[in-house]
Order: structure tokens, then sequence, then C-alpha cells
């Protein structure tokens, strides 16, 4: 982890080191600089811009461009700023404009003329979308990661409610009874798609710019698929001035985090309204909320919340970058430098989110007690009482109907349906036998639901079967699958 860049760095003085100001009769002024300049941020690809010169640098020695000493020395000097990078003595400058800058002018201070050839045969344009790229296809496998160790929370603790009955809610009024396992598996379904989302994603991401050079390539007889296999990537892009220019990689990914926080959000409303009073379904660890400044009772669920809010900020970010290339021309424009915040603070935001999350889910304690009970409101079994009608032979319109007046005569006597005496029941359909009430209980109910995407107690104990041999497989390869070949 590098350290970040303190504000008040002193610059160097503007001169040739700047790497284009011979071009110019006046420096840069300092408004200007401060207003232009990328290092308070995209030090953050320090580790990936060494990467990429690096293994530019070795391509340009296997191709006879640069020297085998040159090569030595900038491999020494590497090094070097990896290691002064990491222990917080390297020194940036704003002067330097960004990360690239300051790491080419640090290694020419260290090697000499070494270090003034790695730039042969590339542009700031593709060496800056190569490093993008890098960073991003890391943080898609560290996303990949902790959605499975996410995953692997809520199997845990739907295992231990594979029988607990809640109420499902449409609209948000009871609709019918369902396992709190099978609630909790439908956000490792959803969690699975994220993943399946981000790994999609990472293909796309995993594809080379460098030796695009600024649009059209470069006259040296580079290797580009060398350095795509130095790199790690799949292959290169095909194409020089795309290469350099879109960022379509990262507003993939942000629409693929987007999506997760979206899911995030919504299991947090849900915790949000469980812990409240009014359902008193769960408790959250109180490691995960704060108490208020003026009434001591309070036990605010502030992650959850925050959750719902942050997804907020990475929906903007998304909508922030797709405006933000929406009006570009080919090729490289300077716009492109808004691409790196976004993007940066999605990364730290969602893996934070993921980490905080399956902590405070294996912490939720669950009030079963509550949960049933709740279920037993609201007629939640009229739609059993309708299918033992179908079942007798009543069209299911005519036993809708049925039902229907039931639950009204039940609402008038305060009572549920189970409540009701056979010969209550009788008066709405004289199909209705002693059998009935079997199909209105709540574990009647949820057992009946036995066939795939089912609630029934044994079917979830499947389900989360299935999930955890997934989970374990993917676990197994760091929750991503091995590359395909260069």
């Amino acid at each position: 982890m590098q350290a970040k860049p303190s504000a008040t760095s002193a610059p160097s003085a503007v001169s040739a080191s700047s790497g284009w100001s011979g071009r110019f009769d006046e420096p840069v002024a300092e408004i200007v600089k401060r207003y232009t300049a990328s290092i308070p941020f995209d030090y953050r690809l320090a580790e990936f811009d060494i990467a990429g010169s690096l293994a530019h640098a070795r391509m340009l020695a296997a191709v006879g461009v640069i020297t085998a000493q040159d090569l030595a020395d900038i491999e020494r000097g590497m090094a070097t700023i990896k290691d002064e990078i990491a222990s917080g003595q390297f020194e940036w400058s704003l002067d330097l404009e960004d990360v690239h800058f300051n790491v080419e002018m640090r290694l020419t201070k260290l090697v000499g003329d070494a270090g003034k050839r790695l730039h042969t045969g590339r542009s700031r344009n593709d060496q800056v979308a190569t490093d993008v790229r890098l960073y991003t296809r890391a943080a898609c496998d560290q996303i990949a990661h902790l959605l499975v160790k996410l995953q692997f929370a809520f199997v845990a603790l739907a295992e231990q409610h594979t029988d607990t009955i809640v109420p499902g809610f449409t609209h948000l009024q009871v609709a019918m009874p369902v396992t709190l396992g099978h609630h909790l598996m439908a956000y490792v379904e959803m969690f699975a798609r994220d993943n399946e989302r981000i790994l999609d994603c990472r293909k796309r991401v995993n594809r080379s710019p460098l030796g695009a050079a600024a649009l059209a390539g470069t006259t040296f007889p580079i290797d580009r698929e060398m350095t795509a296999k130095e790199l790690g990537f799949d292959a290169v892009c095909r194409n020089s001035l795309d290469a350099v220019s879109d960022r379509d990689f990262a507003i993939e990914f942000l629409n693929a985090c987007t999506i997760t926080m979206m899911h995030l959000s919504r299991m947090s409303e849900e915790l949000i309204l469980w812990m409240s009073p009014r359902f008193g379904f769960i408790d959250i660890a109180d490691r995960f909320c704060t108490g208020s400044s003026i009434m001591p009772q309070k036990k605010n669920p502030d992650v959850a919340e925050l959750v719902r809010g942050k997804m907020a900020r990475v929906q903007g970010h998304l909508v922030a970058l797709t405006t933000l290339m929406k009006g570009q021309p080919l090729t490289y424009n300077k716009d492109n430098q808004e691409d790196k915040e976004p993007l940066f603070d999605t990364v730290e935001t969602i893996t934070q989110t993921l980490i905080i999350y399956a902590d405070m889910i294996g912490g939720i304690r669950v009030k079963a007690d509550k949960m049933r009970a709740a279920a037993s409101e609201g007629f939640a079994t009229a739609t059993d009482l309708a299918d033992y009608l179908v079942r007798k032979g009543v069209p299911f319109r005519d036993s809708h109907e049925c039902v229907a007046r039931a639950v009204k005569a039940a609402e008038v006597k305060g009572v549920d349906l189970a409540d009701l005496s056979l010969a209550e029941l009788q008066t709405f359909s004289s199909v209705i036998t002693d059998d009935v009430f079997a199909s209105l209980t709540l574990e009647g109910s949820v057992a009946a639901r036995k066939h795939i995407g089912g609630t029934a107690p044994d079917r979830v104990r499947a389900e989360i079967a299935l999930a955890k041999a997934r989970l374990a497989a993917l676990d197994a390869v760091g929750a991503v699958p091995p590359r395909s070949p260069a």
C-alpha cells in the first residue's frame, strides 16, 4: 500500500523535467498546476504504473530498442522506487502532474539516461489506459473474492434458520409464509449474479492498450503480445484509437458495482425495518449500531442506513462517468483525467461495504418467535386454502372467490383462517373437510412448496448444500476462474 501524497508536497521548479515544457515560453500558473494535477488521487496507480513500465522495458530490450544494461538499470531503479513508495519516503511533486511523471523523473534521477529511454515507443495515453485497466482488474478480483465471503455469511445464517418461519411480503403486506433461510438465500442468488457480472466485466477489462502510444501506434518494432502476456492480459486492444480513448470497461465495472450496491441497499432496508420495534424480527450487533445524543434508549442501525446511502454515491459515479464520455471525440482528451476519482471511490466504497456487511450478517440475532407471530397475521395461508379447493376440483377463480369471502368473515371476527371452525369454512364451500386444517398451518404451507425454488425447509437445505459447494469451488481459486491463454 503506497503512502498518500501530501497536499503540501514541496514542488520542484518547472523545467524540462515536466516532460513537455520545452514547447512553452512560460511556466504553468500555480492555480492551473493545482487544477490540472492528478497526483493527489492517481498515486493509487503507482504499483500498476511500475508493473507496466517494467513490462514495456523488458519488451524494448527484447526487440533491441534499449540495451540489456538499460533494462538492468531500469529494473534496479524501479525496485528502489517501489520500496520508497511502500515506506512513505517517496517525494511526490505537483509540478510533475501525475503518478507517471513522478515515477519516471525519480527513475531518471536514480539511473540516468536509462530512465529517459524508458518512454520510447509509448505515450502517457496508452500508459494511463494500461494502469487503469490493471487497477480495475485487481479490483474485480478483490470484489469477486469479497462477494464469495459475503455469500458464505448469508448461507451460514440461512442454514441456522431453514425452519424459521417469517412472513413473505408483496407491497409490504403479508402475502405468504416463507422460511427465513429461503429469504436469505434469495440474496445469495443476487450476490452470485453480481459475482458473475464482475467476472464477466473482467474479461473486457483484461485487454492491453500498451503500445497504442498517443493514438496511432509507434514506429518502433514493439511486441505488444509480449507486454500483454507479461502483464497477464488475455489479449491486446486491436485498434490504437480505441485503446487510448474509451473507458467503457470502467463504465461497465461501475455498473456492476452499482447493481451490487443496490442489492446490499435492499437488504439494508429490510434489516432496518426488521430491527424496528414495529417488526422486532432481529437485533443487529452493537458494533454496527450507534446511539442518540439526546435519546438514551436509541439503538440505530447506522451501518445498514449508510450502506443504503452509499448506493446513491456509487450510482452517482456511474452517471458521472457515462456523462464524462458521452461528448468526447476520438481520441484522448483531458476530460478523461476525471475518470479516476469516481473509479477509485467506487472501489474503496464497495470493498469496505462488502467486508463490513459480511461481519454484520454474522452478528445478527434472529427473534424467531416474533417472526412466526407476524406470519400468523394477515391471512398468510389464504393461498393455501385456495390451492386446497383447487385440489378438490374447484376451478381456481371460483376458489379464489370462496377464500376471499372466508378472509372477510375471519377479519370481521378478528381471527385467522385457521381459527374458523370446520362448519364456518364449509359455508364457503361444501367440498371442505377436516383435512383442510393441515393446509392452514404455517408449517404445512411452507412444507408444501418443495419444488425447485420453493420455500420448503428440505428444499432450502438442498439449495444451501449446492451453494456451499459452488462457493467452496470459487473460494479454492480465489473466486476468479483460471485465466484463459493470451
